[in-house]
């Protein structure tokens, strides 16, 4: 019977790969996409001319994966969440978190986002990322969609997941709720990031303002100079605010600007989530050393079966020291250079495009190597002509829990949303 489900795996393994590099329809309605964008961001008082910005965050292909790469990926997320739950594992990370890690008011962490390449190996993982976005607007995207191929592609249980997603998302954020308090929903919600409006993922912002409102919950939209917190009460414009989903890229909470989010976090006055002890320990890229150490955390109590999923899917990851420059450097083709303390995709070097200049900068400190997992690749029709894009797939989880897969379709050395039929991109499942 494995042979039997090995050949099956291969087979649509083959025939993925097939329509990856040979589907060229252009299944995206954007038709349907403006009307859902414009029916949902009007009624948040966007402007509907800058609807039509919103074209280049979408590509207008789907990406096939095989179900059992998704099943793979969900697999490998619990494995993780698994070792981030043992006392060795959680010792050894907040060793090298900012202190504000250390103070757990119960939360989590809402989207978490694991990002992979899929390859000949199956499942590689990339990054993990807390506040991951693009989940409202992925949602959306999933469901302006044309069937391409075959009948098939879009699976009974990708339907099921965009079916549920709102109930599925207000329920995390109520777990979230309830982790710090024992009943109730918070009455006022604050989604927060710098300087919001000029942000590209504002409209994700809108989306899942609309989703809280919906469901009873007044939502702001707030950079955080605008919080106050006194008197134990976190307020913005002179209204409290209970819970704070926080976009922000200060995973410690660190900058001037976010002190009073900080002292309301850190009194316990306001449910943050996710929140700086959530970020240090699943997405600090430093713990991917860790988990790219199967024995390490088998030792720690990790079981069999979870560190077998780790050791094939985490690619080796160590930090760069100056005391050994000379196997970096000599190793630096095969490797992927990223800072500890970066995001989207900033500071980030493949090995063979180092100079000395660069590398130099590197050794200086801050930064992680990690063994180079190269992409897969989408072949696109663009203007009459055909071009091969990268690919990632990234799952928003909670808990452990896949909330949604999507992918993302780029050119270059890292994502981003810039490149010619790139974009987000739902995932079919083959």
């Amino acid at each position: 019977m494995q042979n039997v489900d090995r050949d099956n795996q291969k087979t649509r393994k083959a025939y993925a790969d097939r329509l990856n590099q040979q589907c060229y329809c252009v299944t995206l309605d954007r038709s349907a996409l403006r009307q859902s964008l414009q029916h949902q961001l009007v009624e948040a008082a966007q402007d509907p001319s800058a609807i039509s910005g919103l074209d280049h965050l979408f590509s207008n292909t789907p990406v096939f994966v095989p179900h059992a790469d998704i099943e793979s990926m969900a697999r490998i997320v619990q494995a993780i969440e698994a070792a981030a739950s043992l006392t060795a594992y959680r010792e050894r990370v907040l060793s090298w978190a900012p202190d504000i890690a250390r103070f757990d008011p119960g939360p989590i962490g809402a989207f978490m986002g694991y990002d992979f390449h899929l390859g000949p190996d199956g499942p590689q993982l990339i990054e993990i990322n807390t506040n991951a976005g693009g989940a409202f607007l992925n949602a959306v995207l999933a469901r302006a969609q044309h069937q391409c191929c075959t009948p098939a592609q879009q699976a009974t249980a990708t339907q099921q997941a965009l079916d549920g997603f709102d109930d599925a998302v207000f329920t995390m954020f109520r777990q979230e709720w309830q982790r710090q308090h024992t009943n109730s929903l918070p009455s006022r919600l604050a989604i927060v990031d710098e300087a919001p409006k000029t942000q590209f993922m504002f409209p994700e912002f809108q989306l899942a303002q609309k989703l809280f409102e919906a469901k009873g919950i007044e939502t702001l939209i707030l950079d955080p100079s605008e919080l106050e917190y006194a008197s134990g009460i976190l307020t913005a414009n002179g209204k409290p605010i209970d819970m704070v989903y926080n976009r922000l890229v200060d995973f410690a909470l660190a900058a001037l600007p976010n002190a009073a989010l900080r002292r309301a976090y850190l009194e316990g006055a306001a449910v943050v989530t996710p929140n700086p002890r959530a970020h240090a320990i699943l997405a600090d890229k430093r713990n991917l050393a860790l988990l790219s150490a199967p024995d390490t955390l088998h030792d720690w109590g990790l079981s069999q079966a979870d560190a077998g999923y780790l050791e094939r899917a985490v690619p080796r990851t160590r930090l760069v020291l100056r005391t050994d420059e000379a196997e970096f450097w000599s190793a630096r083709r095969h490797l992927f250079f990223k800072p500890v303390s970066g995001h989207g995709s900033k500071g980030v070097y493949r090995g063979d495009k180092l100079t000395r200049r660069v590398f130099e900068n590197i050794l200086s400190g801050g930064y992680i190597a990690q063994d180079l997992v190269p992409p897969g690749e989408r072949t696109l029709r663009i203007d009459g002509a055909l071009a091969t894009r990268k690919v990632d797939i990234r799952l928003y989880t909670y808990a452990g829990n896949v909330l949604l897969v999507a992918a993302r379709v780029y050119q270059g050395q890292t994502t981003n949303f810039r490149t010619p039929g790139g974009g987000f991109a739902p995932v079919f499942q083959v």
